[in-house]
């Protein structure tokens, strides 16, 4: 038996568009996906442990300084220079800081960032840490 017979079948030319489409469609989803998930990743900064802590407001502008001393300013990497600007940025509220540092970040990084803060004015610098249980 020959099928063939009655089928008009035109011969397949060029790139087909919707299954190219639809390719890139489920790429663009994909980046869409993975980048939410890179950036709500927390960054994994190990604070060292202490006996006494006292709370704090919330209101202040928190520098996370990670193990590799790179400085993060709402979850963004920055410089000590693009540092100064944000600080500086911030007005007149708040002139409170917090600085969360990794404990193997170097004493030298968080020396800076104090001095950098004091110089422009912030009335309190505090240093962030885990209770000991």
């Amino acid at each position: 038996m020959n099928f063939r017979q009655h089928m008009n079948v035109a011969p397949v030319t060029g790139v087909q568009l919707v299954p190219f489409l639809n390719f890139f469609l489920i790429v663009i989803v994909f980046l869409m996906f993975v980048s939410q998930l890179a950036m709500s990743m927390p960054l994994g900064v190990r604070l060292p442990k202490v006996i006494t802590s006292d709370m704090t407001t919330g209101k202040e502008i928190v520098v996370v300084v990670s193990g590799e001393n790179i400085m993060y300013v709402h979850d963004k990497i920055v410089t000590l220079g693009e540092l100064r600007g944000s600080l500086a940025f911030a007005g007149n509220d708040p002139r409170s800081l917090l600085i969360k540092v990794d404990r193997r970040a170097s004493m030298g990084r968080v020396v800076e960032i104090w001095d950098l803060a004091r110089s422009l004015g912030f009335t309190t610098v505090n240093l962030a840490a885990d209770r000991e249980e």
